[in-house]
């Protein structure tokens, strides 16, 4: 247990001193808020104005806590899963600079040091997510609060369940490179493509049929519905008891990505914290299961 809170301990710290990783790590939430900055709130604005029916006005307000969701929600559904690629370079980068042999000779366990990589990532990643959500927080207190305790409550576990998404795809995929190039190559095509695939950038629903299809396979895009789920949940409340006809509140949810249908049936909010915690489940296993093997061909080769 020593040996495992030193590795813990260890891996943190690197990350965090790493000005290189910890940027990196950052790069796609500042590429978000720039887009939000340059047009995204437009967008946003745009889309929630033009589903409402005609002649109806809405409080500014309530407007700018809708808009001020939606990029929270894209926010901090990007940030759990690119942080922990990026804090789970150490794995890699001990690979690359030689840190892996000293580590090995050292009197520990192959389990432990992989366990400590793993909860090393988990740890530095939900510390940075839950930075990032007491800033959305308080973001969105300034244009407009209509979150409940329990909707924190709830925005705190979708928060775990997505960083522990995020731990264990990337502690897999990192698992298998060995190289800069490869951290890179893996860094750059998760950071560009992650906040598309996921529904982030721009809502799933303004896709193709096909896509949406596709899209409706992979388990982040249910964390990034959460997201807004929670996030919006009040605005939606309020729009209701101002009078807003369900049908028009039903279009904006469906807009926004709220409702999620899998093949034309509409998936519950019980449905994808189920799909999010058996992904993490599966992760966690595989990533288990791929040492496991690797000690026992260690074992057999001598």
């Amino acid at each position: 247990m020593k040996e495992f809170k030193a590795l813990v301990r260890r891996n943190v710290k690197l990350f965090f001193k790493d000005k290189g990783m910890l940027v990196s790590s950052l790069i796609t939430p500042l590429i978000l808020l720039v887009l939000y900055a340059t047009f995204l709130a437009n967008i946003y604005r745009d889309a929630f104005t033009s589903g409402l029916p005609e002649g109806l006005e809405l409080p500014k307000k309530l407007i700018e806590g809708c808009v001020g969701g939606q990029l929270a929600s894209s926010l901090l559904s990007v940030c759990c899963v690119t942080v922990a690629f990026c804090s789970n370079l150490l794995m890699v980068q001990d690979k690359v600079n030689g840190s892996i042999y000293d580590l090995t000779i050292a009197p520990v366990k192959k389990s432990t040091l992989a366990l400590g990589y793993y909860v090393a990532s988990a740890f530095s990643t939900l510390l940075i997510c839950l930075i990032a959500a007491g800033a959305a927080f308080i973001w969105i207190a300034c244009l407009g609060w209509y979150l409940s305790v329990l909707d924190v409550l709830c925005i705190l576990l979708d928060i775990v369940l997505l960083v522990a998404f995020g731990t264990g795809l990337s502690s897999i995929i990192h698992h298998f490179l060995s190289t800069q190039g490869q951290m890179s190559a893996v860094g750059t095509i998760i950071s560009a493509g992650y906040g598309f695939i996921c529904g982030a950038y721009m809502p799933i629903s303004s896709f193709s049929s096909g896509l949406q299809k596709t899209l409706a396979f992979l388990p982040g895009t249910y964390g990034t519905s959460l997201f807004r789920n929670h996030y919006l949940r009040g605005v939606f409340q309020e729009m209701s008891d101002l009078g807003l006809p369900m049908e028009a509140i039903e279009g904006l949810r469906d807009s926004v990505d709220c409702n999620l249908y899998f093949f034309g049936n509409k998936v519950e909010i019980g449905v994808m914290y189920l799909v999010l915690g058996l992904s993490v489940v599966l992760l966690t296993g595989i990533y288990v299961l791929i040492h496991y093997v690797k000690r026992h061909e260690g074992k057999d080769k001598k």
